[in-house]
């Protein structure tokens, strides 16, 4: 699958899904607010079941695994379905299992070295994380100079807020913006459906806005 598929709405919700019940509800509220893609993190026991219930029952939903630690976890994501990956940092044996397996992923990287690193092991879509500490949208900025003209593209995740994330969105080198407060892990827990379709909906307003 072609990253630029499914991350032309621009963003991407990070949850935290404990109860694996919980995922097709949670992906229909997501679907429900016009967001079509979730990042299911790798934190919890029921991960690998939590996207493969989304895929099964929500299969318009685009479904990726986050915090992928170790090589057996994108075996696990794979299994399950997962339709790409995300990794908190640059790791050669993560990287390795994802071309093995021809999965989509994008690693995690914060300095110029990481950056370089990743397009050396194939990558051009790649997490900027935790974004917001590592200097935000100054850094990305600063990042484009040397990079810029190597076509790659940036999803920074950690901190944004739907306050911040017209600021970020208006950067050329980003090509979607990873969140979680629209679903974050005590609304899920809570089943609060309605206020995640709520929070999703007026980030895609902010989106709509940002594009017009």
């Amino acid at each position: 699958m072609n990253p630029e598929s499914f991350l032309r709405q621009r963003l991407v919700c990070v949850a935290v899904i404990d109860q694996p019940e919980d995922a097709a509800p949670l992906a229909e509220a997501l679907g429900a607010g016009g967001l079509n893609c979730i990042e299911v993190t790798f934190r919890t026991a029921g991960a690998a079941e939590a996207i493969a219930r989304i895929r099964k029952n929500v299969p318009q939903i685009t479904v990726g695994a986050g915090t992928l630690l170790t090589a057996d976890q994108v075996k696990q994501a794979v299994d399950a379905g997962a339709q790409f990956g995300v990794s908190p940092g640059l790791s050669e044996s993560v990287s390795r299992a994802a071309q093995q397996n021809n999965f989509p992923l994008f690693p995690g990287v914060i300095t110029p070295s990481e950056v370089m690193r990743a397009l050396e092991l194939g990558w051009k879509h790649l997490k900027f994380f935790p974004a917001e500490t590592f200097g935000g949208i100054n850094a990305l900025k600063a990042l484009a100079g040397p990079f810029g003209h190597t076509g790659v593209k940036f999803v920074p995740t950690g901190g944004i807020t739907a306050a911040t994330l017209p600021n970020y969105l208006a950067l050329p080198q980003v090509a979607a913006v990873g969140g979680s407060w629209m679903a974050e892990r005590k609304l899920v827990a809570e089943k609060a459906w309605d206020k995640i379709t709520a929070l999703t909906a007026e980030a895609m307003k902010v989106i709509a806005a940002v594009k017009a």
